[in-house]
Formats: C-alpha cells, sequence, structure tokens
C-alpha cells in the first residue's frame, strides 16, 4: 500500500511601514497609484510587497526582508519590490514551498484604493503564480489617528500561507 505523505502549512504574518515623500512615485503591491507623493525606502518603497515579503519569509522560517535585501546594500537602492518578491518566490520554490493564499491590508487615509484593489490582487497573484482567488487586498485608514492618520506614513500587514510539496513515497 502507497501511503500519502502528510501535507505540512506554515502561516507566517509581515508588516511595512514608510514615511511618505514627495518626488516618489506610490508603488502599492506592485502597482503604481496616482498620488502627488510616493514613500521613502531604500528600495521603492512598496509597503504592501515588502510585508508579503515578510510574511513568505516568516511562514517558511527564512528571516526576513532585510536578511535577504539589507538597505545597506546599493544594489537594492531603487529597487523594483516586484523583483524582490520574484527572487522570494524563487527562493521558497528553491525549498519547495508552494504559495496557498496571501491577504494584505494596506494601512492608508489616502489615496482611496478601491479603483486600484483589483489590479494590485492581479499583480500579487501573478508575481506568486497563485489563482487571483487566493490574494486578498484590503485598505484600512486609521481615522485620523498617529502619523498614518495625519497623511505622513502608510503601512501594510500581510498573512501568507504556505504548503510544503511532498513527494509519494512507496
Amino acid at each position: 500500500m502507497i501511503e500519502e505523505p502528510k501535507a505540512e502549512y506554515r502561516a507566517g504574518i509581515g508588516t511595512d511601514i514608510h514615511r511618505v515623500a514627495e518626488g516618489r512615485r506610490l508603488m502599492l503591491c506592485g502597482v503604481h497609484v496616482p498620488y502627488p507623493a510616493g514613500l521613502a525606502g531604500h528600495s521603492d518603497g512598496d509597503v504592501g510587497l515588502h510585508a508579503v515579503i515578510d510574511a513568505l519569509l516568516g511562514a517558511a522560517g527564512m528571516g526576513d526582508i532585510g536578511t535577504f535585501f539589507p538597505d545597506t546594500d546599493p544594489r537594492w537602492k531603487d529597487a523594483d519590490s516586484k523583483e524582490l518578491l520574484f527572487i522570494i518566490k524563487e527562493q521558497l520554490e528553491a525549498k519547495q514551498w508552494d504559495v496557498v493564499n496571501v491577504d494584505v491590508i494596506v494601512h492608508t487615509e489616502e489615496p482611496k484604493l478601491a479603483p486600484v484593489r483589483g489590479q494590485m490582487k492581479r499583480c500579487v497573484a501573478g508575481l506568486l503564480g497563485i489563482d487571483f482567488a487566493a490574494v486578498n487586498v484590503k485598505a484600512k485608514t486609521n481615522e485620523g489617528l498617529g502619523e498614518i492618520g495625519a497623511g505622513q506614513a502608510m503601512a501594510a500587514t500581510a498573512t501568507a500561507l504556505l504548503k510544503k510539496k511532498r513527494r509519494r513515497t512507496l
């Protein structure tokens, strides 16, 4: 009789926050969002993708975004966070992990993200090679509280579920 191995699942959580900065493009979950300012950061400042990267790395027990892309390394200056996520996806695949689903919350007072939420979901799903329905993106305000509420910063929180690829044994 062939015994099927038990599936191994792992969940991770990631967060990121950046100050709003004039003269930069606003990138959220890999999508350019029309807005008069962007986010400060060593890379493009995409808090959505940075939180997803941290969630994936946490689930796999592989550290955090700073381990792979330190802000002291000039290679990552103004880097496209979509490329950073793709590198992490390759690292996960090398360790036999499949992404099951991702859930992202972007914390911002402005801009309103409803018009680009579908694009954001499509971008994350495409980068990870998973179904559109396996990605959720939502936006929350801080009700005027703190740096996010004052429009001085934006943040993101993400969760990810991974499943270990198993080979059948005889």
